[in-house]
């Protein structure tokens, strides 16, 4: 690699072979974005991004567990409650629609974030979710959150 001519900042070493923002983006494939994380040691920016990835989707997860725990409360709940009332079952096929219409929102939540965090990677911007940006940063610097 040649130096650069004085005056001129090099570019950042590349990440695996990749373009920056290409490791970058690509990190946001969960997987992808723990082995980048683990692997790539000198590029912050791409760190970043792989963490912000890592903690992303480990926030989802946890969201998503939360609401199948409540899904199943509500869904005991009011299955018992229309059996005791002598319901047909009105009340528990409205719940059933409202919980079906949030299963399928929630995902849709996600992956529009995880494309977001992808594009402003590819983009070479250091895009930050609300809270877990911080965290990522903080972390893919080499401290702790």
């Amino acid at each position: 690699m040649q130096n650069p001519p004085p005056g001129q900042q090099s570019s950042p070493p590349p990440a695996l072979g990749l373009a920056p923002n290409v490791a970058a983006a690509l990190s946001y494939i969960w997987i992808v974005g723990l082995i980048l994380f683990f692997i790539e040691k000198t590029n912050n920016f791409v760190r970043f991004h792989a963490m912000q990835s890592v903690l992303y989707g480990v926030t989802w997860t946890v969201v998503m567990i939360v609401l199948a725990i409540l899904n199943t409360i509500i869904a005991v709940v009011f299955g018992v409650a229309s059996a005791a009332a002598g319901d047909p079952g009105i009340i528990g096929m409205l719940v059933g629609l409202i919980t079906m219409i949030i299963w399928l929102v929630i995902p849709l939540i996600y992956v529009g974030g995880l494309i977001l965090g992808a594009v402003k990677a590819y983009q070479n911007t250091k895009f930050k979710f609300p809270i877990i940006g911080n965290m990522a940063e903080k972390i893919a610097a080499g401290g702790t959150a």
